[in-house]
């Protein structure tokens, strides 16, 4: 069996996977990147286009963007033609979200392209072993991992930066999955959600096949599952979607057509909506150049989230997140279909919808559609310190953490979790967004990005801090992951400059990781990033 030695190993296909490699590679460390997709770039290469960077009305967070994820939108905008207002943008502190879009095949090409600047780096494309153990532990040193090609990885440190989680569960690294109890953290927005109201009904909709018949069985996309008690945790996970690029030009139009497995009795639940008087989703133009949309799956109530069926991704084999995938196109190509087609559709929304196609330039090997879905939840690693609801409230929040090696400047944003039926109607439970919550930007702590120690003491995360549900939800923008990546790299660079052998990731000089990240141009101070104006709202 092949082996060979890094001082870094990273694993995960994610923006925290590219900065982590580009970081590692840069300070002149032999780095390997580990991708278990194909395409390197985690969402942001799979339709993610329109950015959660100044999009919102009630806060400006471009202030808050800094290292390799500021350069990222740098080399973007030299492409684009637009660098200069770009820097105009960042000099005059001015709110323009257009300079932050960019075309996923673009962005792809981009990341390889900075990738390949550096010869210490190694990219393999393989996935976890799942015929063996795939992780070798001596004590809690991690020493190696196993891949699918048969070949074995070994690395003085480890960096988990897959949406999944997957290495830090294979390593034996605590890691949670779903929603907690409002209890466990004290946290008033956990568990199962009393007053959801971002993309509720706003009409009533019977939830039964045969209205007022509970016998006749439940619409497709409907839990049988009760409401339950408010507060309570469970295994439920924010809806997972395909972000969507899709466009108007004629020229680079494939348009849209019925997939193969259509069911027409899954898009019932819509034609009620509708005939109640339900406001249906147009696709909108969103600045991404070239004039594509980027469907993010809650522009309404009834959109591309396939709320509910995404709850068993995480722990799946292959095989399993292959059915999912697969599953959730299907419905996605669906309802694009009964959208543009479907009889009980508005005709001027028919005809909205038929005006645009699937891109010609985007996913040529997958017949123009996203590759992978949008993993908005996954697993989270249980640390000693848990980033919560409160390290993201202004009025009643705790301290701010004096470890920051990057600020989060992001509602605690978590997709519906459920679709069940309350009080006889249908409900969609767990949104946690534009609610009222007096949120603020936060340091995301170095602390929640590594292990316990008798876990692990050569592991490092960017992707998968430990947080709770509600706490991720603030986390989970990609060019957070961006920042995170960074810092992760540079703790792995000063663990082996230590005269020690194995020395610790939990024991590096923070102060030494500060002055770095500073240097190299992130954004440590949460207090001169600005706060939301929920006045606006």
């Amino acid at each position: 069996m092949m082996s060979e030695t890094y001082d870094i190993a990273i694993y995960g296909s994610t923006s925290g996977a590219v900065a982590s490699a580009i970081q590692g590679a840069r300070l002149g460390r032999k780095t390997v990147l580990i991708s278990p997709h194909e395409h390197i770039g985690g969402i942001q290469v799979e339709g993610l286009g329109s950015t959660d960077i100044d999009n919102q009305i009630e806060f400006k967070n471009s202030p808050s963007i800094g290292g390799l994820g500021l350069e990222l939108h740098r080399r973007l905008s030299k492409h684009y033609g637009r660098l200069e207002k770009l820097e105009e943008v960042l000099s005059r502190g001015k709110k323009m979200p257009e300079v932050w879009k960019f075309e996923s095949h673009v962005l792809e090409e981009i990341i390889m392209s900075w990738l390949n600047e550096f010869p210490s780096l190694s990219i393999i494309k393989a996935s976890l072993s799942t015929d063996r153990p795939a992780v070798e532990k001596s004590d809690n040193i991690v020493t190696g991992l196993t891949l699918t090609n048969g070949q074995t990885i070994r690395s003085k440190y480890f960096i988990e930066a897959s949406y999944e989680g997957d290495f830090l569960a294979a390593a034996g690294i605590s890691t949670t999955i779903g929603r907690e109890s409002s209890s466990q953290y004290n946290e008033s927005l956990a568990g199962v959600r009393d007053d959801t109201r971002y993309t509720q009904f706003e009409v009533p909709i019977d939830p039964y096949r045969v209205p007022a018949d509970p016998q006749s069985g439940l619409l497709y996309g409907i839990s049988p599952e009760p409401f339950g008690k408010p507060g309570d945790g469970d295994k439920h996970l924010a809806a997972y979607s395909y972000r969507l690029p899709m466009t108007d030009i004629e020229s680079n139009k494939l348009p849209i057509y019925k997939p193969e497995g259509y069911n027409s009795s899954h898009y019932d639940l819509h034609r009620r909506y509708l005939k109640a008087g339900g406001k249906m989703y147009t696709p909108r133009l969103k600045g991404i150049p070239t004039r594509k949309t980027d469907l993010i799956g809650s522009e309404a109530v009834m959109c591309t989230d396939l709320i509910g069926m995404n709850d068993d991704w995480p722990t799946a084999d292959s095989a399993g997140r292959q059915k999912i995938l697969e599953e959730t196109a299907t419905f996605t190509k669906g309802l694009i279909w009964f959208f543009a087609n479907d009889e009980s559709v508005p005709s001027d929304i028919r005809r909205e919808w038929s005006q645009f196609g699937y891109c010609l330039d985007e996913f040529p090997d997958n017949n123009h559609f996203p590759r992978q879905l949008y993993v908005r939840d996954a697993r989270r690693m249980v640390s000693d310190y848990v980033i919560t609801q409160y390290t993201a409230s202004e009025h009643d929040g705790e301290d701010h953490d004096p470890y920051p090696v990057a600020i989060a400047y992001w509602p605690t944003d978590t997709h519906c979790a459920r679709r069940v039926v309350r009080d006889g109607l249908t409900h969609n439970e767990g949104f946690i967004f534009k609610d009222k919550h007096q949120w603020r930007p936060f340091g995301i702590s170095y602390r929640s990005l590594v292990p316990k120690r008798a876990e692990a003491i050569n592991v490092l995360t960017a992707t998968c801090p430990s947080s709770s549900h509600v706490g991720y939800g603030a986390v989970r923008i990609e060019h957070q992951f961006y920042e995170l990546g960074q810092a992760c790299a540079n703790a792995c660079d000063i663990a082996l400059k230590d005269p020690n052998d194995h020395a610790s990731v939990q024991d590096i000089s923070y102060s030494v990781l500060r002055e770095r990240l500073l240097e190299q141009g992130a954004v440590l101070d949460v207090f001169l990033v600005g706060k939301p104006d929920f006045s606006l709202l």
